[in-house]
């Protein structure tokens, strides 16, 4: 099937690919997106994203994984589209190593003991990779690793199956059958982009 002009994607699958599913519930998988097909997402639900390909196939995908696509320049008088900043991440890990570092020394010198230092560090997720200009930094917020590139941040992987959390909309109603038309199911199938015109 021929890319067509008019779609515009707003993400593409990672170098992968990206399993899919046909709701957000990890339960029933579908196709697999094909690596870096351009797509667009039209809902978010937790971390789940629902995705719509050219030629209209849609599906649900661990959005944490889905690789944002740099659009144009914002109109005059908007305001610029920024990756990620990883300032805010690394602020975060320095205070969660300060409080875990603290409760370490306080266990050592005998100032709490073993019930309070496992209450003090419950909950406490810390993860960094720092090799020279690479750096591999854990988001615990959204469970995922984000590679950091200076200050741009862009997610690496997720640690955990997309979630739905408290407060997020529900699944969406089954879709009711035309009136007087076959009930059953259409089956649709994603498409591979070739890059072709």
């Amino acid at each position: 099937m021929v890319y067509e002009p008019e779609f515009v994607p707003t993400h593409v699958a990672p170098s992968a690919g990206l399993p899919t599913w046909r709701a957000p519930d990890d339960s029933s998988p579908s196709a697999g997106l094909d690596p870096l097909l351009p797509v667009r997402v039209t809902e978010h639900r937790g971390d789940w994203a629902r995705i719509v390909c050219s030629n209209g196939w849609s599906a649900w995908v661990d959005g944490r994984l889905l690789i944002t696509v740099p659009q144009g320049p914002p109109a005059v008088g908007g305001s610029p589209a920024r990756t990620a900043d990883a300032r805010p991440l690394l602020g975060r890990l320095v205070e969660a190593l300060g409080s875990y570092r603290s409760l370490v020394q306080d266990l050592a010198a005998g100032r709490i003991d073993l019930e309070t230092f496992d209450r003090g560090t419950s909950g406490i997720r810390i993860g960094a990779v720092v090799d020279g200009d690479a750096v591999w930094l854990f988001d615990a917020e959204h469970d995922r690793w984000c590679y950091c590139d200076g200050t741009r941040m862009a997610t690496y992987a997720a640690s955990s199956p997309p979630a739905v959390r408290p407060g997020d909309p529900g699944p969406p109603p089954p879709a009711k059958p035309p009136i007087g038309g076959d009930s059953s199911p259409t089956e649709t199938h994603p498409i591979t982009w070739t890059g072709e015109a």
